[in-house]
């Protein structure tokens, strides 16, 4: 009976499993590398399961998250384990899919190997680029510094933690507050600011359950900036109208047609000179690929993004793919790359391993096509607007019911769906939101007589000066 490597137990269908990544010299099979276990880079690997090739999945994180519900996690609507997965888990039984826990400190396509932080490099005959994104301050000053992003996990606790703390502020001393400590500026229009917005206002509502010496809907506020004239761009006229006159009677100050000149801990600061006091900045305004990027010499786009073939090849490395929201991936007949959607992600994610399989093959590779399943965005509690292929787009109850269903169905893993549902279900019908915990991560000894984000504050000081 084979063993494994502990040599307790049998190994999962008879195979030695371990983190140990192979190469065409020691196996005889092709050895792919996927970088990031995002939306493109677990379709990835799920696309090349039980085929001639070994694949490495690498990722800092040992989960995939389902990105467009951080949001719910940040406003107390989600746990995070709701919408994480184990990686390991989603691949346990695959018979040539491994995962490697790490963070990609370099990329030799020389040698063909993927260099990671604390253990042995990867060498690759295929390498798929999937890590993903991470926002864009567009160097605007203090924005890095002073606001909160919204790209992973720890991104939505920490934010969660705060705005939850800033009202425990406020309760405990209502008349030393200083100016602006429940004003919350969500910067950016797009899906994510709004989807953000209208769960804010709503935190507001259950908050007012918790606290007795004040109105939380009173002194809260809820202010999204937005610099083109309309919230939801891409969407038609009679939809972003809606939006907007949805998230206004719920209590939301949209102010469109604004730019952000700079950033301070107490305030923002707008190019018209206006000043909104506040100790919370939300920056949801754009994107730029993760700096894996700039490991692979090759032509980028403005955001950082990977230039690539027809076929999804890095330009200069006919092995070497980026996908999703590292990819530029050019639109056919017009001008201008797909935008950086999941479904953009997934679909590539799909391609790329086909093409990768079509030149183990010995066959010609294929150009990228997006199909477009339309977009949707939600408003919050029974209210929503959808735009489907061929001109379809509604708003209000039902879409925001065929929004809900659509993304439980997308979470990965039946236990993360389930507790999902079950914990909208709860929100739905009691008007409440769950997940009111202050999870810090920074530990804190009883000996020690500081509050945690007064060490927060000091950990802070001390990676600047490592950094620096």
């Amino acid at each position: 009976m084979t063993q494994s490597s502990n040599g307790d137990r049998p190994a999962r269908h008879g195979r030695l499993r371990s983190d140990t990544s192979p190469n065409t010299r020691e196996t005889g099979r092709p050895h792919v590398v996927v970088i990031g276990a995002g939306f493109a880079g677990l379709d990835v690997a799920k696309e090349l399961t039980d085929t001639e090739c070994d694949v490495t999945l690498v990722d800092r994180n040992n989960y995939h998250k389902f990105q467009p519900l951080l949001y719910e996690v940040a406003m107390a609507g989600l746990e995070p384990d709701d919408i994480a997965h184990n990686v390991r888990h989603i691949f346990q039984d695959s018979e040539n899919v491994t995962f490697r826990l790490g963070t990609v400190s370099g990329i030799d396509t020389d040698a063909q190997r993927v260099e990671v932080r604390g253990s042995d490099p990867i060498p690759y005959d295929y390498l798929v680029m999937a890590a993903g994104a991470v926002s864009n301050d567009f160097g605007i000053p203090g924005v890095k510094e002073h606001g909160f992003p919204l790209k992973n996990v720890p991104d939505a606790v920490n934010l969660r933690n705060h705005v939850l703390r800033q009202f425990e502020r406020y309760d405990r001393n209502p008349g030393g507050a200083e100016m602006g400590a429940l004003n919350f500026v969500i910067v950016g229009g797009g899906p994510t600011g709004v989807e953000m917005a209208g769960a804010l206002v709503e935190l507001f509502d259950t908050l007012n359950e918790d606290f007795q010496a004040f109105d939380t809907r009173k002194v809260g506020r809820c202010i999204l900036l937005e610099m083109q004239e309309d919230l939801l761009p891409p969407y038609r006229s009679s939809l972003q109208k809606y939006t907007r006159n949805v998230l206004e009677r719920r209590g939301v100050e949209v102010q469109t047609g604004t730019v952000v000149d700079r950033v301070s801990e107490r305030d923002v600061m707008l190019k018209d000179g206006t000043r909104i006091p506040t100790q919370t900045l939300i920056w949801a305004a754009g994107v730029q690929a993760s700096p894996v990027a700039n490991y692979v010499h090759s032509e980028q786009a403005r955001d950082g993004r990977l230039v690539v073939n027809d076929d999804l090849s890095v330009a200069d490395h006919a092995n070497v793919f980026a996908v999703g929201d590292m990819a530029a991936m050019r639109v056919e007949n017009g001008d201008g790359f797909h935008p950086q959607l999941a479904q953009v992600a997934m679909q590539s994610g799909r391609h790329a391993a086909k093409q990768i399989l079509n030149r183990m093959r010995e066959r010609e590779t294929g150009r990228f096509s997006y199909t477009d399943l339309g977009q949707m965005a939600t408003i919050g509690r029974n209210a929503a607007v959808a735009e489907l292929p061929g001109g379809i787009a509604f708003k209000g109850f039902f879409a925001w019911v065929l929004w809900v269903f659509i993304h439980i169905a997308k979470i990965v893993g039946f236990r993360n769906r389930l507790s999902a549902f079950v914990n909208w279900g709860y929100n739905y019908f009691t008007y409440s939101r769950s997940a009111r915990l202050i999870l810090d991560i920074v530990p804190i000894d009883d000996d020690i007589p500081l509050e945690v984000e007064e060490v927060d504050q000091k950990i802070r000081e001390q990676l600047k000066e490592v950094t620096a």
